[in-house]
């Protein structure tokens, strides 16, 4: 029986952009305050990023900036979700928080264990419940249960994977993917960097180039031409543990549109057992059409050492793959960024070297890595072990002031209601709404969610909530959401 996982939204989410935050300081201290603490900064999300703006475009950033331009408003249409009677009213926005330079009253302990311990023994959440709660700016655990305790993560694991790729790599990093020409001008290697979002389009323009580039050795048509492919980047076994599976395609570093073959770009979806081969033959196709002659059919075959690049393309940046896997739950562009990760601190692109690559990242930025364990970068490993605070200890780095580049570990976080897999998840009119922002897990009796709010004092917390021996989804998801959304009112 396949593995039960989550399955992401089909509709259209845009985490290119989060709250914006300032830092001020306090008796010698950063405080790290956020702008637009209220449910307004939500709701512009969906009414300007997930429905009039496309995935990882500048929606939501245009969205701030509407809302900034209508903040006396209390109201307004309720987009993408319309009644017979046509769009319902937003809910009117609380009250903005103080000025930056009022100082924040720190959360009680005591009225946190009053809010979350009623909620703790839900049984929908099953026989285990973990949960960490930080304050972003102290680092200080103000709620703890079983915080330190290794559990299953599921997707929440996701939160490691790209804390430890933008670390490694920094959020501007590009993956590239090339053509390289033999001397001779005979053979055309497609060279397979790891990017699983290379698509149809780009080996198009890739095939362009190498076109052109053949035509300037003095041929026109260019060719003929040998067309082989080159998967050596990545090492070890290219199945997942779980594979084959709708959740993840072969883990190889060339591939397109992530091996799927519905023309989807998000959730399950059936899968080519030969992602390489596909990517080269659909290059070989389009060098045909760019005036390139291709003998036979492409082999694979490493690249000559004396090669010359003649085309390349670059992925997005990191920043926009790390918020795309953790909006979408991206499995595949989740266990890429932990190969990368691999490569760039020296080990072997495989699973085990991805493993160890991710932990002694995080122990260099000083987590809490005791008892983890990351068999994979996508959490559909029920080998993963991650405790609740080592999740907020990753989110309240991430919030760090003096560490912008993971910024998009935190911009990239579904918005409770509107965004990713959290888009169904809360009510129109539930408190959370617009106001949590979590990364969610789910595996056959493991439910987790692990994210940010701002508490009534305006400060951000960092949550963690992770679940084992749940009996359905259905049970313990709504259970995970009271949890966070309690904190939105202590």
């Amino acid at each position: 029986m396949a593995e039960q996982v989550e399955e992401p939204s089909v509709r259209p989410s845009d985490p290119w952009r989060g709250p914006k935050f300032l830092t001020t300081k306090h008796n010698g201290s950063h405080t790290w305050q956020v702008i637009a603490g209220s449910a307004t900064l939500g709701l512009a999300v969906a009414a300007g990023a997930v429905l009039a703006a496309g995935p990882w475009d500048n929606g939501q950033r245009k969205a701030e900036r509407a809302l900034a331009a209508a903040a006396d408003r209390t109201g307004g249409a309720h987009h993408g979700r319309t009644t017979p009677e046509g769009p319902r009213p937003a809910p009117s926005a609380p009250a903005v928080l103080p000025a930056l330079t009022a100082a924040k009253a720190a959360q009680d302990p005591a009225g946190l264990r009053a809010a979350l311990t009623p909620l703790v023994d839900a049984p929908g959440l099953g026989k285990k419940l973990a949960a960490s709660v930080v304050d972003t700016a102290t680092g200080e655990q103000l709620y703890g249960h079983g915080a330190t305790t290794p559990m299953t993560p599921a997707s929440t694991i996701k939160i490691a994977t790209t804390t430890a790729a933008l670390s490694v790599l920094g959020p501007d990093h590009r993956i590239a993917t090339t053509a390289a020409l033999s001397p001779d001008s005979r053979t055309l290697t497609l060279v397979g960097g790891g990017d699983p979002t290379l698509a149809k389009a780009d080996l198009r323009a890739m095939a362009a180039e190498a076109a052109d580039a053949l035509r300037e050795d003095g041929e026109d048509p260019a060719g003929p031409v040998r067309l082989t492919y080159d998967v050596s980047r990545y090492t070890g076994p290219e199945l997942h543990p779980i594979s084959p599976n709708e959740n993840i395609a072969p883990v190889t570093a060339l591939m397109i549109d992530e091996g799927r073959l519905d023309g989807s770009d998000r959730g399950p979806a059936d899968r080519t057992d030969d992602p390489a081969g596909d990517a080269a033959r659909a290059f070989a196709e389009a060098l045909e059409k760019a005036g390139v002659q291709v003998t036979g059919a492409p082999r694979e075959a490493r690249a000559a050492d004396e090669a010359r690049t003649v085309a390349t393309h670059r992925s997005a940046p990191l920043s926009a793959l790390a918020e795309r896997t953790l909006t979408n739950s991206d499995n595949d562009i989740a266990e890429a960024l932990a190969r990368q990760t691999a490569i760039a601190k020296g080990e072997k692109a495989s699973f085990a070297g991805a493993r160890r690559a991710v932990t002694n990242e995080l122990k260099k930025l000083q987590l809490p890595v005791g008892g983890a364990h990351f068999a994979d970068g996508s959490g559909l490993d029920r080998k993963d072990r991650i405790t609740p605070a080592l999740l907020t200890a990753l989110l309240a780095r991430a919030a760090d002031p003096d560490r912008p580049g993971l910024r998009p570990v935190l911009t990239g976080l579904p918005i409770a209601g509107f965004s990713g897999t959290l888009d169904g998840r809360y009510e129109r009119d539930a408190a959370g709404t617009g106001r949590v922002r979590a990364k969610t897990g789910t595996l056959r009796g493991v439910n987790s969610l692990a994210g940010t709010v701002v508490d009534r004092q305006g400060r951000l917390l960092a949550f963690a909530f992770l679940a084992s021996g749940s009996t359905s989804a259905a049970g313990a998801e709504p259970a995970l959401d009271a949890l966070a959304t309690a904190l939105t009112g202590v």
